[in-house]
């Protein structure tokens, strides 16, 4: 009998296929490097620009740096924001006309920030391109400390996991090691592991008894001396637990607000700070050239005519973009923050990217980079834009506790400065559930860590 196999067929089909892919042209690179540049950088990118393209130039001079002891010029209607953009529902939210109310006098200066200088690092490492914008996204969502501010989970949410894990990686070595990491804790394990000294890894479970001197019940744990355990912290004691601390310590420059915040009866005037950036438009000889009809002879000249005018008028657009999309996120912020515009730093709310950009209908990466560097004055002072963006103390985003974190860390601050005798963090702990703050004494421990302020016994010592 005789068997038969299995037949196949194939036939060929052409099939047609409609999808979206962004391309990133100069023009968009341009677009959104600008969206990151502060007032500083911004007027420096402008005077490049100047120089690079005949076809554009100053329509109106900027009215020059004001002194720094002098109060805010009074506000046009034109700087309003409620009246300037009246396009979505957070209008309703501020006063509709400008007054003549100055700003707080005064800016503290800064170097080099930590994000500024791992971008930096990152721009000359060899990775792929997905490593790299990964990296910048989490390195633009570190705090002060070089924590993250957002979960990873939540600011890298479609993502690969692999994509996300290769460019902490790369950022978590970069100057200064750690960074990139969820506590103090994460951050020394990291450091160690870089240092390849597996036995001061091995140590750092031990960090609580090696702090209080317990080198010999550490050296049972660990099975060494207690000398060797005393060495072992010495070297423990190299790393940094808050890497990021040592940035914005030295004296180069000013930070210059981006926006202004001005209170109003009833509610806020959103004054973006553009005194010193020059109204920019197109060279008339450059128009009268491109629109000339001469002959062929003249077609070169046309040709690079008509290419500056376009690069130029990209350039104005790209700019009036920015200003645009950092008052829209300004005036987002402060609507959601708006208890702490009102009462001060102890009201700041959990709040996340993903809140703004969901309001604002755009994408949490626009936000990202409208907040990147940017500064806001407001009368509790100089506040970078990224100090609004906090989590709950629960650590679930803006969805979990009422209070933020830097809430309340100003409220344990506050606590310790008003305290008649020196309180232990279980009193602190104490003191904040009768105010409705569950918080655990670890977590205590760790805010006021994060805020320098010493324990109770030192702060006797300090005290007398």
């Amino acid at each position: 009998m005789a068997q038969t196999g299995p037949s196949f067929s194939f036939t060929h089909s052409l099939t047609q296929t409609q999808e979206q892919r962004l391309k990133m042209s100069p023009q968009l690179y341009q677009s959104l490097r600008l969206m990151e540049l502060p007032l500083a950088e911004l007027r420096e990118k402008i005077g490049e620009e100047l120089v690079r393209n005949p076809a554009l130039e100053v329509l109106k001079e900027p009215a020059g740096a004001a002194s720094l002891d002098a109060p805010a010029p009074p506000l046009k209607e034109a700087d309003d924001y409620s009246e300037a953009a009246p396009d979505s529902g957070f209008a309703r939210a501020f006063g509709d006309s400008p007054g003549n109310q100055g700003f707080i006098e005064g800016a503290p200066s800064r170097g080099e920030t930590l994000q500024e200088h791992l971008l930096w690092q990152l721009r000359l490492e060899p990775v792929s391109a997905d490593t790299r914008r990964i990296g910048e996204l989490l390195i633009q969502n570190l705090d002060g400390d070089g924590f993250h501010k957002e979960p990873v989970g939540l600011l890298l949410s479609g993502e690969a996991e692999e994509r996300v894990k290769a460019a902490m990686q790369v950022v978590r070595r970069l100057d200064p090691a750690g960074t990139c990491a969820a506590d103090y804790k994460e951050s020394l394990f990291i450091q160690a592991g870089l240092t390849g000294d597996t036995r001061m890894v091995q140590a750092l479970p031990c960090l609580e008894d090696l702090e209080r001197g317990r080198f010999e019940r550490v050296g049972k744990k660990l099975g060494c001396s207690a000398a060797d355990a005393a060495a072992l912290f010495k070297r423990v004691k190299t790393l940094s637990p808050f890497p990021g601390r040592r940035f914005y310590a030295g004296d180069t420059r000013y930070v210059v607000p981006d926006v202004w915040i001005l209170r109003k009866e009833g509610g806020f005037i959103i004054r973006l700070n553009n005194e010193d950036i020059p109204v920019l438009g197109i060279q008339p000889f450059f128009m009268h050239v491109s629109q000339n009809r001469g002959g062929p002879e003249d077609k070169a000249a046309r040709d690079f005519a008509r290419e500056n005018i376009k690069e130029a008028r990209w350039f104005i657009q790209s700019i009036n973009q920015r200003n645009h999309t950092l008052l829209r996120v300004s005036r987002a912020i402060v609507l959601f923050q708006r208890r702490f515009f009102e009462k001060g730093p102890k009201y700041l709310a959990p709040l996340t990217l993903r809140d703004i950009a969901s309001g604002l209908g755009v994408h949490e990466t626009t936000v990202s980079r409208a907040s990147h560097g940017k500064y806001m004055q407001t009368q509790w002072g100089i506040f970078e834009i990224r100090h609004f963006f906090t989590n709950s103390i629960s650590g679930a985003g803006s969805q979990g506790s009422p209070y933020s974190k830097e809430g309340v860390k100003e409220i344990i601050k506050d606590i310790i400065s008003q305290e008649s005798r020196r309180f232990s963090d279980n009193e602190i702990a104490r003191i904040l559930a009768d105010q409705g703050i569950p918080l655990a004494r670890r977590t205590v421990a760790k805010y006021r860590g994060e805020l320098e302020l010493g324990s109770s016994f030192t702060r006797k010592k300090a005290g007398g």
